[in-house]
């Protein structure tokens, strides 16, 4: 019976040697997080950069019915990854990721032109702190929302091409309002280092509440002269500020 207490006693010493050099190693894992009235495949140019730099590169394809639903999804792609997590979102992502952020295998935040709530925040009540310039979201019978057609070019991606930022209109995944109503739970960049960059011609978000937020959250701040969707116009320019923060995690 000792002998087997004793035996029990090193498997569990190993195992948490183990589970400690796990959380040692270099983050690798890059769990990119969409923001609203679009999909996940706006991050292309961004994971086909930090695929190319040897990262393991998800994307999150979330419902957008509820913000309880979003970060479950997002959660749900957490567990299949091995070992820590780095977690970007755009926009409306912001939202999710600061909720699904408090998963233990998650390392740091990215909130790239992206809310970054307190808790009881809702992204309404946030955008009621410092107004977007863009008034084009509209609603439908059944409480979900979209953003006009003709002002999506220039209220959400201006420094896009009109071909493409037509498709996107045409294609816009329509959230529930109940989404943006959604008070925010404890966040994760109270406990974990996170890091925020400033679209500085931001329409979709006021830039002034970019910059509250992530002064608010202690975030390492990137300003980047760019409309709301500059994770699509400036690929480059936002796969170094994520590297940068998996490198910061790794040391």
């Amino acid at each position: 019976m000792f002998k087997k207490s004793l035996t029990t006693l090193a498997l569990g010493a190993v195992l948490s040697v183990y589970a400690q050099a796990s959380l040692a190693e270099p983050v690798k894992n890059i769990v990119l997080v969409h923001g609203a009235f679009v999909d996940g495949s706006g991050w292309n140019l961004v994971a086909r950069i930090l695929d190319k730099a040897g990262y393991k590169v998800s994307i999150v394809q979330e419902p957008q019915t509820s913000l309880a639903d979003d970060a479950a999804a997002t959660r749900r792609v957490l567990a299949l990854q091995q070992g820590k997590s780095l977690l970007v979102g755009h926009s409306y992502g912001g939202m999710i990721i600061s909720d699904a952020g408090n998963d233990p295998s998650v390392a740091g935040l990215v909130y790239i032109a992206a809310f970054q709530p307190d808790q009881g925040d809702s992204l309404l009540s946030l955008a009621k702190k410092y107004p977007p310039a863009a008034q084009s979201i509209a609603e439908t019978p059944d409480h979900y929302l979209y953003l006009k057609p003709e002002k999506f070019h220039a209220d959400f991606a201006a420094d896009l091409p009109v071909k493409e930022t037509d498709l996107l209109a045409r294609s816009q995944v329509m959230p529930a309002v109940a989404a943006f109503a959604a008070p925010a739970g404890a966040p994760a960049w109270k406990t974990k280092p996170s890091w925020a960059v400033v679209a500085t011609e931001d329409r979709a978000i006021n830039p002034q509440l970019e910059r509250f937020m992530a002064q608010r959250a202690h975030s390492s701040v990137t300003e980047l002269k760019g409309n709301h969707a500059i994770y699509a116009s400036q690929p480059k320019e936002i796969a170094a500020v994520i590297e940068k923060a998996a490198r910061s995690l790794s040391q």
